[in-house]
């Protein structure tokens, strides 16, 4: 077995994200992801890298777009509000077909809300979070350890599909300290032909922009970029099945919701109630087909999250109405608690749908 250490999630980020050969670093302090940013200043310039504080997150992400454009890995971290401010040079990240890796470590909204957990991104990221037609890939760890694993598949998927990358974790997982194992499989970094690294007279210049004046041709790109989109869904999707295999009650979760659902799970279980749950691992492409298939055998469906209702929409489309999908949740920085699920699921065995 490999070493373990004692980390932080944000920490396990910085240092998974310059194992995964990110030696690029561009971002802004705020609380509850300012350790991310303190890990890079510290650990950057002593491997040759950049570290820089930016004098703004719009700043910071339109320098991930320069570099990202020449051709290397590189990453910026934020907490909800400065991921807002991204959101234009997130848009042109897009538009320009560039791979980069961004970091939301949410806090409750919307506004400045709070410094305390919240998982109220979820449609900002999985439906884009910029303007016009594109995608990001989103990962939602659930550990310290998927916090680093996931880091460093958001790099790889990001240059596999030359797409940004998005980890989004809640508060929780940037703060809490877990064990973690930073022996992580990194795939060798691919070629960039299309990197602007100077000719030196040797090919055609290469053009990065995301400005297309004609509109067959904005049209045509949009096309095509959702034809790979397409093949991130078919291929990419991840998620967890935990208790599935007769279960009559599904709970849908991510991050420390799913963690949290867990407990209440195996409290629902040892009551005689058949419960289980999916966890999404990547939100943006949900996992539509295990929701799909479990609609066919249970009876009703519970989201717990920590929003007002956000990624229950996507369980109630993978669903197809097929069962009622109800809500179990808190905001406002509130975390719910084990007694708190396990009672929506009582209610449910009492109250949910039923089968035909």
């Amino acid at each position: 077995m490999s070493e373990k250490v004692l980390m932080k999630g944000n920490e396990a980020i910085a240092e998974a994200a310059i194992l995964a050969g990110c030696r690029h670093y561009f971002g802004y302090p705020i609380t509850p992801q300012t350790e991310i940013a303190a890990y890079m200043a510290k650990r950057m310039p002593k491997i040759g890298g950049t570290f820089l504080q930016a004098e703004s997150e719009i700043a910071a992400i339109n320098m991930v777009y320069g570099v990202s454009a020449a051709g290397k890995r590189v990453m910026t971290s934020s907490s909800s509000p400065g991921i807002s401010l991204k959101g234009e040079g997130i848009s042109y990240l897009a538009g320009a077909d560039l791979p980069a890796l961004v970091v939301n470590v949410q806090r409750g909204g919307p506004g400045l809300g709070g410094i305390q957990p919240s998982q109220s991104d979820y449609f900002q990221a999985t439906r884009g979070g910029g303007h016009g037609d594109y995608h990001m890939i989103v990962l939602a760890p659930a550990s310290v350890q998927e916090m680093a694993e996931f880091t460093v598949r958001g790099f790889e998927l990001a240059d596999q599909y030359r797409m940004t990358a998005m980890i989004l974790a809640d508060g929780t997982m940037g703060q809490m300290m877990e064990p973690v194992s930073l022996d992580l499989h990194v795939a060798p970094m691919p070629e960039k032909p299309w990197a602007t690294t100077g000719t030196r007279m040797q090919r055609p210049h290469n053009i990065v922009n995301s400005l297309y004046l004609v509109p067959e041709v904005l049209e045509r790109s949009n096309f095509e970029r959702y034809e790979r989109y397409r093949t991130v869904e078919e291929n990419e999707t991840m998620y967890e099945s935990y208790r599935m295999e007769d279960a009559e009650i599904c709970i849908a979760a991510f991050g420390i919701a799913a963690r949290v659902s867990k407990n209440a799970i195996n409290a629902a279980r040892a009551e005689g109630i058949r419960v289980g749950m999916i966890r999404p691992q990547t939100l943006w492409p949900f996992p539509s087909a295990p929701f799909r298939a479990a609609a066919d055998r249970v009876r009703c469906m519970i989201s717990v999250e920590l929003s007002m209702g956000q990624m229950i929409e996507d369980v109630r489309l993978a669903a197809e109405c097929r069962v009622p999908v109800y809500l179990c949740n808190r905001v406002g920085g509130m975390i719910p608690e084990p007694e708190q699920i396990l009672a929506a699921i009582r209610e449910a065995a009492k109250t949910g749908g039923n089968k035909q």
